[in-house]
């Protein structure tokens, strides 16, 4: 019988540079560094997880340099010895002694669910509950760029059939200089693809009142998380408000935070983050509750690369409540490709890949070739 208790749990810091800079609202990404987290079994099946943020701490207060201490002090003694099928007791463990530290978290989780497929032959999405699709569409997120610049960039997904749907960074210009950006894209667009817009959480109440429906009225068909997290009745007013769904990303990081977002009813759509929640476990919770409550979730990213990106898709297609698409295409937005084989896009799809684990094989020559020294 394949022993499946763990050996070893190693990271690394990766940093990995991008096809252009991706601007959020506060900050601006030019390489996106990614701690690569390895997990080997006594009879040497390896998994691996990857600890990523977008555009560094700004966003949930987490860095690739914090990951990395947190497992290797504090969470990897948790780990080893134990059965890579003892995935919810591990992480209940590791809870008890790091708070937070979600994103952390999600690499531990992910990697143990690679290994133990691996050690099994079998692909995540059946240690999940088995496959409900194939394949989840794609919305392409571009930065804060001015308008001519993204029409162009969009232009070019659509003529190559890549994406369809496109969602665009707010909140790093004035808010007026941002809506009439943002409008000029969705009416240019209006019968050709879809526009949304993340705010990232940067307006207050009077501000997202003022804009939104405007933005609504020039095209925009979703909107992403307009006003701070922790705002949940503001949320709850804009969502009643605006004439098109409201997506929560920010406001939901925890299964209870969805539980509270459905009792305000302050979104119609929530932004499940593989990484921002802490990992696959945690993500089918938050899943259940949004069912449960007619709440669609929206398979987000948090720009992750292949790795990261595999597990939030595995998790995609083996969830039916994932029903409101995906962004999951930040491997396309790295400059440089981490595995022998390529994730599958096509069609305005990322395709579910085959084999054991999450069905990926790194590039060795690739990661040492962006390790961090």
């Amino acid at each position: 019988m394949t022993d499946l208790t763990v050996r070893s749990v190693h990271s690394v810091i990766l940093d990995v540079p991008l096809i252009r800079p991706h601007k959020f609202a506060t900050t601006t990404a030019e390489v996106q560094p990614i701690l690569l987290v390895s997990v080997t079994t006594a009879a040497g099946a390896v998994g691996h997880g990857e600890g990523v943020v977008p555009g560094g701490p700004w966003w949930g207060g987490e860095s690739v340099e914090t990951m990395k201490v947190l497992i290797d002090r504090y969470m990897t003694p948790l780990v080893i010895g134990r059965r890579v099928d003892e995935i919810p007791r591990i992480m209940a463990d590791l809870e008890r002694v790091v708070a937070n530290a979600r994103f952390a978290k999600a690499a531990i989780d992910v990697a143990l669910h690679d290994a133990w497929g691996r050690a099994l032959g079998l692909p995540v999405h059946d240690l999940l509950g088995g496959r409900f699709r194939d394949a989840v569409d794609v919305t392409w997120a571009l930065g804060a760029a001015p308008s001519e610049e993204l029409l162009t960039e969009i232009d070019e997904k659509i003529e190559s059939r890549m994406h369809f749907s496109f969602k665009l960074k707010m909140g790093a210009l004035s808010p007026e200089e941002d809506t009439r950006r943002v409008v000029d894209v969705a009416r240019a667009l209006r019968g050709r693809a879809g526009v949304r817009i993340d705010v990232n959480a940067r307006w207050d109440r009077l501000t997202a009142l003022k804009y939104l429906p405007r933005l609504v009225e020039g095209g925009v068909e979703l909107i992403e998380q307009p006003t701070p997290g922790e705002q949940l009745e503001v949320l709850a007013e804009i969502t009643r408000r605006v004439g098109v769904p409201v997506m929560a990303d920010e406001s939901v990081q925890t299964p209870h935070d969805a539980l509270e977002v459905a009792r305000r009813g302050a979104a119609d759509v929530i932004a499940l983050k593989t990484t921002k929640v802490g990992g696959l476990q945690k993500s089918k919770e938050i899943a259940s509750i949004a069912k449960a409550a007619g709440i669609a979730c929206h398979a987000a990213t948090s720009l992750e690369g292949p790795i990261g990106t595999a597990a939030s898709l595995h998790f995609a297609c083996s969830e039916p409540g994932i029903n409101h698409g995906s962004e999951l295409f930040a491997p396309l937005l790295l400059a440089e490709e981490l595995l022998t084989q390529p994730l599958r896009y096509a069609d305005g799809r990322l395709h579910l890949p085959g084999g054991p684990g999450l069905g990926v094989e790194l590039d060795p020559d690739a990661v040492k070739r962006f390790t961090r020294t």
